[in-house]
């Protein structure tokens, strides 16, 4: 069987939405640059024979609208090459991994561009007022009973589903975080203590030059370059974090300190057959192994992980035991340790450099940039096989399997 990897990645380094690094860069131009470093990487490669260049988007609207795909292909020049925006929110750019490995895999090319894309900061750019309510009203029912359980403190949270009732679709994240610590009684404290050791582990993998190797600089319009994360905290503690007061309910355990912020970012892997690389006598750095998909109520997406990274090792025909590393987006701490709970790793073989809350979450580059993190973990640690798994809002998660090849 053909098998498809992954021969060059470029992450951009990760900017605070509004304030931070990279908030004057449009969308275009930010994963343009990425895509241009990934193929600068693989000298070998005719940039026209790619066959496609997929982009993940969470939010392909505004200045991410007009389909970026197509945009990134004409920018780098590549009139001649297709483009496409994909669009699965915060597995936005996993999911076009995923559609390369399937293509390679029918035999429908050999060369791809899996990229992925957020720029938080230009949602609102050229606009003064803001988006229109597009809620459907079938679901008024499922919002209304949203409200009521944040308003009550001794509620706990149960599947409407059960009742024949229709899950709150448009239930914002940091709610779906309060109703999974309740429902499997994850604690303030505990959720902190994951917080700090994100930092700590973001501030120590920073020390020794980790992620001077995994980020690729920035170039803004003003003709400066970044080059480093906004996110990490040096020196963060316990005492420090646990006096923040909750952001999403009175009474909840969710605090700016214990989640992800908003961010802006790019990432870009080049994607090809075995048979391709080899032609070209190009050392893959990962294979792609499998992937997995799962669906959960919305409003305990949280826990969206677990059934995908058991899909992905099934379609492997791979336990849990296999895995040297799990790469697990920390949207809340809240849903990262059940998620990690539940899928039975060893929380020391999770997010080994810190995650999202740390680093922070651009929702379409997301996938590939823990793919990028992924494989320079595997090289730094001499180690195999990596897994890295996201909740997706919707309720849903996705999983995909590597195996370090160089």
């Amino acid at each position: 069987m053909t098998e498809a990897v992954i021969v060059s990645v470029a992450r951009s380094p990760i900017g605070r939405a509004h304030k931070g690094s990279l908030k004057d860069m449009r969308a275009d131009d930010l994963v343009v640059q990425m895509i241009r470093a990934a193929l600068d990487q693989v000298p070998e490669l005719d940039p026209q024979t790619i066959e496609d260049i997929m982009i993940g988007c969470a939010q392909p609207a505004g200045e991410q609208g007009y389909n970026i795909g197509r945009m990134a292909s004409l920018q780098l020049g590549l009139d001649g090459v297709p483009g496409t925006t994909v669009h699965r929110y915060c597995s936005s750019s996993l999911q076009t991994t995923r559609m390369a490995l399937h293509a390679i895999r029918a035999g429908e090319g050999d060369v791809f561009v899996s990229a992925g894309v957020e720029t938080v900061s230009r949602f609102g750019a050229g606009k003064s007022d803001g988006m229109p309510d597009t809620k459907n009203p079938a679901y008024a029912d499922a919002m209304a009973r949203t409200q009521a359980l944040a308003a009550d403190p001794e509620a706990v949270w149960s599947d409407p589903r059960d009742r024949g009732e229709h899950p709150d679709i448009y239930i914002q994240m940091g709610d779906t975080a309060e109703n999974v610590a309740q429902l499997r009684g994850v604690s303030r404290q505990a959720q902190d203590e994951w917080a700090v050791r994100s930092q700590n582990s973001a501030e120590a993998a920073g020390a020794r030059g980790f992620w001077q190797k995994d980020i690729t600089p920035v170039t803004l319009p003003d003709g400066s370059v970044v080059s480093t994360d906004d996110g990490p905290r040096a020196g963060v503690t316990l005492d420090g974090i646990s006096g923040l007061q909750p952001v999403f309910r009175p009474h909840g355990t969710v605090t700016a300190a214990n989640c992800c912020p908003l961010n802006d970012g790019a990432a870009a892997l080049v994607v090809m057959s075995d048979v391709r690389a080899k032609e070209l006598g190009i050392t893959p750095l990962a294979r792609v192994v499998s992937t997995g998909v799962s669906a959960i109520s919305p409003e305990i997406m949280g826990l969206g992980p677990v059934d995908a990274v058991r899909r992905a090792l099934d379609n492997a025909r791979m336990s849990i035991s296999d895995i040297d590393i799990l790469e697990l987006n920390e949207a809340f701490a809240a849903q990262a340790l059940p998620s990690i709970d539940d899928i039975g790793i060893d929380p020391e073989r999770v997010n080994v450099n810190g995650g999202a809350i740390a680093l922070g979450h651009p929702f379409g580059m997301t996938g590939a940039r823990m793919a990028t993190t992924a494989i320079h973990a595997l090289q730094e640690r001499d180690e195999q096989f990596a897994i890295e798994t996201m909740c997706v809002a919707g309720g849903q998660g996705m999983a995909l399997l590597l195996e370090r090849m160089s």
